[in-house]
């Protein structure tokens, strides 16, 4: 059936397998992912299905793991990498960006590396400093690296599935606290096409521009400020990499006033640069300075308050959002 009620987790997993059947140079690989079935149970039982040749579990190294998968991808297939945490990216990035990211470029667009990098990030689970943070800004800052971040179920499918069509690597982050979310998805309608924003609400007041579990956060607070006579349009990018500029752009110039928020930290992250690109092109038609609502620039910590509290919420958005218009209250 083509409309199914999946979970965030269960739609991953029907993007592997509906590309597997139709493509049999996707492989996946990495710690875990065949016998147990994942960290995140995203790949259990697709070794039954596929076998050991085409679910390949590695041994315990990163660097390995995608060194593997950037030499498989350079010689025609289309692997699938994970790593249990965007944490442990640190450790790949020799092979993920001094190598996958500039291959098309050395050898002068006669080959690619079409391959999907699978992690996840973000807080919500108390998993400490090493295994909770959001760095989606390292991938953003690299060229040569594309950079998918679902944050609804329909997403979850949909840009998976096109990410591995894609002739350049993708790193692909999913939210760890969004697995077990649940959606209706249309597993046979048109997806909204890679590398485009969507305006998942339109109001007059605000734009209101996030992406990935923020964007569940940004709608909350968008629902409440209704009550309030405040309503916000709020832009969920989707992809960072390739950046809809242009889906973001007019809601700017007709709104003028931005917020962008990321879970990411507040320093040198993606909202700076969001804020920093909308200013330059922007500037004429800004009623005031873009905020940015984003990360502590701290570890996060394990105690499940002061994660909670070191990264954006509902109530921190809304609150920004009252102090943006708070002239327009006031009055």
């Amino acid at each position: 059936m083509a409309m199914q009620e999946l979970t965030y987790r269960d739609a991953l997993r029907q993007a592997l397998i509906d590309s597997m059947r139709d493509n049999p140079d996707v492989i996946i690989m990495g710690e875990e992912v065949g016998r147990y079935g994942g960290a995140y149970a995203v790949t259990k039982d697709l070794i039954r299905e596929f076998g050991p040749e085409r679910v390949i579990d590695t041994p315990i190294s990163e660097p390995a793991i995608i060194g593997a998968a950037v030499g498989a991808a350079m010689a025609g297939l289309r692997p699938v990498a994970e790593l249990m945490y965007v944490d442990f990216i640190g450790m790949t990035m020799d092979q993920l960006g001094n190598q996958a990211a500039k291959i098309r470029y050395m050898f002068g667009g006669q080959i690619g590396v079409p391959m999907v990098l699978r992690t996840q990030g973000g807080t919500g689970r108390s998993a400490g400093a090493q295994h909770s943070q959001s760095l989606e800004a390292y991938v953003m800052h690299t060229p040569g690296l594309r950079l998918a971040m679902p944050a609804t179920v329909s997403d979850a499918y949909h840009l998976l599935r096109m990410a591995l069509t894609k002739p350049d690597p993708v790193v692909f982050i999913e939210h760890k606290a969004l697995y077990t979310m649940k959606e209706t998805v249309d597993l046979s309608a048109a997806p909204t096409p890679w590398g485009e924003a969507a305006v998942r609400r339109s109001g007059d007041d605000l734009v209101i521009i996030t992406y990935s579990r923020q964007l569940h956060y940004a709608l909350e607070a968008a629902a409440s400020l209704s009550k309030e006579g405040i309503e916000a349009t709020v832009i969920d990018l989707r992809t960072l990499n390739p950046l809809d500029f242009e889906t973001i752009r007019p809601h700017v110039e007709r709104i003028g006033r931005v917020m962008v928020v990321s879970e990411g930290a507040m320093t040198a992250g993606v909202a700076a640069e969001l804020s920093a690109r909308i200013t330059e092109e922007c500037f004429d038609f800004l009623n005031e300075p873009v905020l940015r609502v984003a990360g502590e620039d701290i570890p996060i910590s394990v105690s499940p308050v002061l994660e909670t509290g070191s990264v954006p919420g509902a109530g921190l958005i809304a609150d920004t959002a009252r102090r943006m218009l708070r002239s327009r209250i006031a009055a």
